[in-house]
C-alpha cells in the first residue's frame, strides 16, 4: 500500500526558536507556529480557531531559522508529520503528540521591526540547498540525528 506524508502550513511563530546542538554537532531548532482559521457560521457570526503546531528543524536550516526568526514572524513551512511517544517521568503514564519535521520553509515577510544592526534576512531558504535530494533521502546536514540525544 502506498503512503504519503506531507504537510504545508503557514502561520506565525508562537515563541522564539530554541536552537541547540546534539553531541555530534548537528543543529536542532524547535519552534512553534499558530495557524488561524476564520469562517462565518450559519448564523452569520464570525468564528476563529487557532491550531498550535510544534516544528523541529535540523542542520543548516535550523541555524538559519535560529538566526533570522523571532516570535510573531510569519513563516510557511513544508515538512512531514512525526508521531512521538514517551513515558511521563512523574506519573509513569504514556504520552504522545503529533509534530512536524521541517523540510523546507519560506519567510513570509521582509523582516520589518528588527533592531538596529540586524542583517537582511534571505527572502527564501530551501532546506536542501540548490539540488533536491532523491526521493525518500534527507538532504545532507538536514536530517534528524540518528540517535535520540536531542538536547530538549
Amino acid at each position: 500500500m502506498a503512503s504519503f506524508n506531507k504537510v504545508i502550513l503557514a502561520g506565525n511563530l508562537t515563541r522564539d526558536p530554541e536552537l541547540r546542538y546534539t553531541p555530534k554537532g548537528t543543529a536542532v531548532a524547535r519552534l512553534g507556529i499558530a495557524c488561524n482559521r476564520k469562517w462565518k457560521s450559519e448564523t452569520g457570526e464570525m468564528k476563529e480557531e487557532v491550531t498550535f503546531v510544534d516544528v523541529d528543524a535540523f542542520g543548516k536550516t535550523a541555524e538559519t531559522i535560529g538566526q533570522y526568526l523571532k516570535k510573531g514572524r510569519p513563516i510557511l513551512i513544508e515538512g512531514r508529520l512525526r508521531y512521538d511517544t514517551w513515558e511521563d517521568k512523574q506519573s509513569g503514564q504514556k504520552k504522545s503528540k503529533l509534530g512536524v519535521v521541517l523540510e523546507n520553509f519560506q519567510f513570509l515577510d521582509s523582516g520589518g521591526g528588527r533592531g538596529e544592526g540586524a542583517t537582511e534576512a534571505p527572502r527564501s531558504r530551501p532546506a536542501s540547498g540548490s539540488t533536491p535530494p532523491a526521493a525518500g533521502e534527507p538532504a545532507d546536514g538536514d536530517a534528524p540525528p540518528e540517535s535520540d540525544d536531542v538536547p530538549f
